[in-house]
């Protein structure tokens, strides 16, 4: 994948550095030239890494440290500052301001070349990663479900799936939706990380989608805590007077008005092994019939998938 990486310096003087850095190596990286007259504008296209020559700008750079993080799409955005300034003073201080890197001249090309393929590799590795819930993703997820079947390990992977979620959405609108999400995300990992047995893992498919991967245990009193904590704290997310009634009013693609009950979590167990799972596009089968039957079940509720020999 080739990645934008924004070089801020009025001279260019650093572009041709780079330039002459990355001949003959990877075609990975695209360097572009910003002004810093034209920082605002560059930063629609949130590049991959942003690079500052400190020498070659015509202000502060931690008034353009600030300028470039209080841009919400580059609030994450690696920041690196090439300088001649040596001072250890200036040093905390530009560091102070979120920029992850602070590089001095004369500039070492090796040590620029491997900090910038580094930076840019963790990046990636860091955006599969929900930026909603800061969970795994599912590279992630398929990566440790391989793991423990290459392993024969004995263990079980738990669905969540949230009921009557679109209609929240509908009524109360999609950041609220991402309240829920947040929270959801939080009772799962909380009563996960209470299991006394180690190496647990929650990761976040997508969506109002969760999954966790545990060791054989009682899935029962999991389940039963984690819906019990639900179900008491998701009101806290609607008005009194749907909480009061049960429910919200959201009119149909024929403008009917229907009725959905308030949010409920639904909770498919799948206990796996070596000998009844050979991949993990077979357990996610499984896991699919085991988390229909559970959502069609009313309001908060789990079904444990037990292992057949």
């Amino acid at each position: 994948m080739v990645q934008e990486i924004y070089i801020i310096d009025n001279e260019e003087e650093l572009m041709g550095n780079l330039k002459n850095i990355f001949t003959h190596k990877e075609d990975e990286f695209i360097f572009k030239s910003v002004k810093t007259e034209d920082v605002s504008l560059a930063l629609r296209n949130i590049p991959a890494m942003i690079i500052i020559n400190e020498d070659k700008i015509d202000i502060t750079i931690t008034d353009l440290c600030s300028k470039i993080r209080s841009d919400e799409n580059n609030s994450i955005t690696p920041i690196a500052v090439v300088t001649s300034n040596t001072e250890r003073e200036h040093r905390i201080n530009v560091l102070k301001n979120f920029v992850e890197y602070y590089i001095k001249k004369p500039l070492d090309e090796e040590y620029l070349y491997y900090t910038i393929k580094n930076i840019t590799s963790l990046l990636y590795i860091n955006r599969r990663v929900s930026p909603l819930t800061g969970l795994p993703g599912n590279v992630q997820i398929q990566a440790e479900m391989k793991k423990r079947l290459m392993n024969k390990e004995e263990f079980a992977i738990i669905y969540y799936d949230l009921d009557n979620f679109k209609a929240y959405n509908d009524v109360y609108g999609f950041t609220n939706g991402d309240e829920i999400i947040k929270f959801t995300s939080k009772v799962i990992v909380d009563n996960i990380h209470k299991i006394p047995t180690g190496d647990n893992f929650v990761g976040h498919i997508g969506g109002d989608d969760f999954l966790s991967i545990i060791g054989i245990t009682d899935y029962d009193k999991v389940c039963q805590d984690i819906i019990a904590e639900f179900d008491a704290q998701v009101t806290d997310f609607y008005a009194p007077e749907d909480v009061e009634r049960g429910y919200v009013e959201v009119a149909n693609r024929r403008g009917i008005i229907e009725q959905f009950p308030l949010v409920s979590i639904s909770i498919a167990v799948v206990e796996v092994d070596s000998k009844n799972f050979k991949s993990t596009l077979e357990i996610g089968e499984i896991g699919a019939q085991v988390k229909h039957r559970a959502k069609t079940i009313l309001g908060s509720t789990y079904v444990i998938n037990k292992r057949k020999f």
